[in-house]
C-alpha cells in the first residue's frame, strides 16, 4: 500500500549545484541550489529566487558556473547555501574556497569543486524563478578522471540533497549498465 504525501518538491536524486558568478565589484559569489537539471542537450535550468545576490550577479554578467557539490566539500557547500551574499561579503573566502576565471564564460570556477558546467545566461523569469543557461563547456580536474580520461563519479563523490530528511547523501554503487541491461527483457 502507498502513503500519500501531497504535492511536495521531492525527487531522488536532487543534485546539489553550486552556482558561482562575479559580483559587480569583481568579488566572486556562490550559492547552493538543489532544484535544477539538464533541460536540453546544451542547456541547464534551475529554480533560483530573484532575491539572491548570485541571481543579481548572474543577470549582470550574463554568465555563471555550476559546480557539482562533493562529499569532501559538503560543509562549505552547505555554508554558501545558508549564508546570504547580500549580508556576507567574501562568502567564498569564508568557505575556504579559491577561484580561477573560466576561459569560456565571464564567471569564476571554484578550485575546490573539481567539476563544473560553464554557462552563458539564456533567460531568467523572476515570476517562475526559472534560470536557463546555455552549456558552453564542462571542465573537470584531472584528479577526478579515470584511466580513459572520463569523469569518474567514485573519484568526484558528488552529493545529492534528500529533501525528505534534510540531509546530503553521497552517490553510491554502480547497479547496472545504461542502454544495455534492459535489452535482456526484449
Amino acid at each position: 500500500m502507498r502513503k500519500n504525501f501531497g504535492a511536495k518538491p521531492w525527487t531522488y536524486p536532487q543534485p546539489v549545484f553550486i552556482l558561482a558568478a562575479w559580483g559587480e565589484d569583481g568579488v566572486p559569489n556562490a550559492m547552493n541550489a538543489a532544484w535544477g537539471g539538464i533541460s536540453d542537450d546544451r542547456e541547464l535550468s534551475l529554480c533560483i529566487s530573484p532575491g539572491h545576490k548570485t541571481t543579481a550577479d548572474i543577470l549582470a554578467r550574463k554568465a555563471f558556473t555550476v559546480s557539482m557539490a562533493t562529499a569532501g566539500q559538503m560543509a562549505a557547500c552547505d555554508y554558501v547555501g545558508i549564508v546570504s551574499g547580500n549580508e556576507v561579503k567574501n562568502k567564498l573566502e569564508k568557505a575556504g574556497w579559491h577561484v580561477t576565471p573560466s576561459s569560456f564564460v565571464d564567471a569564476p570556477l571554484i578550485d575546490e569543486l573539481p567539476m563544473a558546467v560553464e554557462c552563458r545566461l539564456v533567460s531568467y523569469d523572476p515570476e517562475s524563478c526559472r534560470l536557463v543557461g546555455e552549456i558552453v563547456n564542462v571542465s573537470a580536474d584531472e584528479a577526478v578522471l579515470d584511466a580513459d580520461g572520463r569523469i569518474d563519479p567514485a573519484r568526484l563523490r558528488p552529493i545529492t540533497f534528500d529533501p525528505v530528511h534534510n540531509v546530503y547523501r553521497a552517490l553510491g554503487e554502480t547497479v547496472g549498465r545504461a542502454f544495455h541491461d534492459g535489452g535482456q527483457l526484449k
